[in-house]
C-alpha cells in the first residue's frame, strides 16, 4: 500500500519565525502536496493505463503553471471577455469589444481572454498589452495567440479545454460575453451554472448585444420560454445575468456590483459578506425582513473579521455581515447584494 511521504519542513533555525497563521497555512499546503504524491503512487498501484496518467500529468502541469502566472495578480480585479474568434475588425461587436477593453483598462482592471482573434483580440487591443492576460488553447487550426498578448509572460497555453475553463472563472471577478458560436454559449451556460449552484462565488455576468441587435435578447427569450416558464430554473435565476447593448453599460454594471460589496467567504456554517461601507441598523432590519427566506436559522448581522480570515489581510479593514445562508438560493443572494449596493452606494463607497 502506498505510504504518505513525510512533509518537507524548512530548517526553522535558518529562517525568521513565521506568524502562527502563516505556519498553519504552510503546514496545510505541505499536507496537500503530500496527498498529491500519495495519489500519484496509487496510479502505479492501480496499474493505470498510460493514456489516463498522461491526462492527469498534463492537467496538473498546466494548472500549476497557470496558478503561478496568476498568483501575482490575485488581488487585482480581472474580467473574462468571451466572444467569437471570427469577428472582423469592422464588425460592430469587434468595435464594442475594443471599447469595452479600453474602459475596463482605464479602471485598472485586467482583461482575460482566450488570447485568439476576433472578440478576444479586440478586448486586448482596447486594454493594451500591460492589462492583457491570455489563456490560449492549442488547436490544429487555431493556435497562435493574438499580437497583443503573444510572447507576453501573462499568456498561458493549454492543451485541455477543462483546465483552461477553470482559470477563466476561478481567477476573475466578472464575465462579459459578446456574440459567438458554440464555445461562447458553452462558456456562458457553464459560468451561470457554476454561480447558480454555488460552485463559484457570485460575480456579474454581462451579455453585450451590438447596437440594435437581438443576439442575447433572443437568447433570453429562449431561456424564459423553455427554462423559466417550464420551471426548469427559478425566477430569481434571471438575476444572475444582465443584457446590455453599450460597452459603457457593461462596465458600469460590473463596477456597480462592487460599489459596496467586495467579496464573500464561507467560514464553517456561516457566509461572510465583506463590504466597503458599514451597514446601518436600518439596513440590517430591511435585509432580515426582505431576505429571511434564504436563512437556515438566525439573522443577518454585522460581525468583525473572523480569525480564519487572517490570510486575507488586504481585506481586514472591510466591514462584514454574516448569515447562515441556505447555499441554494444564489439568485436571491445576488438580489440581496444588489439591494445592499443600492442602499449604501452613496455613503462613502470607493
Amino acid at each position: 500500500m502506498a505510504q504518505r511521504p513525510p512533509r518537507s519542513r524548512p530548517n526553522v533555525s535558518e529562517m525568521d519565525p513565521m506568524p502562527t497563521e502563516q505556519v498553519a497555512v504552510h503546514d496545510r499546503t505541505n499536507d496537500l502536496v503530500a496527498d498529491l504524491h500519495l495519489t500519484a503512487d496509487k496510479l502505479v498501484r492501480d496499474h493505470a493505463v498510460t493514456g489516463d496518467v498522461k491526462i492527469i500529468s498534463r492537467a496538473a502541469k498546466e494548472l500549476r503553471y497557470a496558478f503561478k502566472v496568476f498568483t501575482p495578480y490575485r488581488t487585482n480585479r480581472k474580467v473574462s471577455i468571451f466572444g467569437s474568434a471570427r469577428m472582423k475588425p469592422d464588425h460592430p461587436s469587434f468595435v464594442q469589444a475594443v471599447e469595452c477593453g479600453r474602459l475596463f483598462g482605464k479602471q485598472g482592471w485586467y482583461i482575460v481572454t482566450g488570447a485568439g482573434g476576433g472578440i478576444m483580440e479586440a478586448a486586448h487591443v482596447g486594454c493594451g498589452r500591460e492589462k492583457a492576460m491570455g489563456l490560449n488553447i492549442m488547436l490544429p487550426f487555431e493556435q497562435d495567440a493574438n499580437p497583443v498578448i503573444n510572447d507576453d509572460p501573462k499568456l498561458v497555453n493549454f492543451k485541455y479545454f477543462f483546465t483552461r475553463k477553470l482559470l477563466f472563472v476561478k481567477e476573475v471577478h466578472a464575465i462579459v460575453i459578446f456574440p459567438g458560436g458554440f464555445g461562447t454559449h458553452d462558456e456562458c451556460f457553464e459560468t451561470i451554472t457554476l454561480i447558480q449552484t454555488g460552485k463559484r462565488d457570485l460575480m456579474p455576468i454581462v451579455l453585450v448585444d451590438q447596437p440594435g441587435g437581438d443576439y442575447w435578447k433572443d437568447w433570453v427569450t429562449y431561456v424564459r420560454k423553455h427554462l423559466l416558464d417550464t420551471s426548469l430554473i427559478s425566477p430569481e435565476d434571471m438575476s444572475l445575468f444582465t443584457v446590455v447593448s453599450d460597452p459603457q453599460d457593461a462596465v458600469d454594471e460590473v463596477l456597480r456590483f462592487y460599489t459596496v460589496y467586495n467579496s464573500m467567504r464561507y467560514i464553517r456554517e456561516k457566509l461572510y459578506l465583506r463590504l466597503h461601507v458599514e451597514p446601518t441598523p436600518g439596513l440590517l432590519a430591511l435585509l432580515n425582513s426582505e431576505f429571511q427566506d434564504i436563512l437556515v436559522t438566525g439573522i443577518i448581522e454585522t460581525v468583525p473579521p473572523h480569525p480564519m480570515e487572517a490570510n486575507d489581510a488586504h481585506l481586514a479593514d472591510l466591514h462584514r455581515i454574516s448569515l447562515h445562508f441556505n447555499r441554494r438560493s444564489f439568485g436571491r443572494l445576488r438580489q440581496m447584494i444588489n439591494f445592499i449596493n443600492a442602499e449604501l452606494m452613496d455613503q462613502d463607497a470607493p
